[in-house]
């Protein structure tokens, strides 16, 4: 297969990246039938690298995955102490 379209996101979210890269990366493990070649990476700041073949399933890959960035972040902050 080959691979045409591809992105690569980095994310800096200070002291809760880990946070964020434990939760978005969780959801991407259990997933691993996912038509676009999705990997996150953790190093001092959060990398998501995708690929696919088709434009339509990059676009919905990254959508979900900075709405579960937002999320995450959001809801670290709502606790906040």
């Amino acid at each position: 297969m080959t691979l045409n379209y591809s992105a690569t996101i980095t994310v800096d979210a200070k002291d809760k990246t880990t946070a964020i890269y434990d939760s978005v990366n969780t959801d991407n493990t259990f997933y691993p039938e996912n038509p676009v070649k999705t990997k996150i990476k953790l190093n001092k700041k959060l990398v998501i690298s995708v690929e696919t073949n088709q434009i339509t399933h990059l676009r919905a890959n990254l959508n979900s995955t900075l709405r579960l960035i937002q999320a995450s972040y959001d809801s670290i902050e709502s606790v906040k102490i």
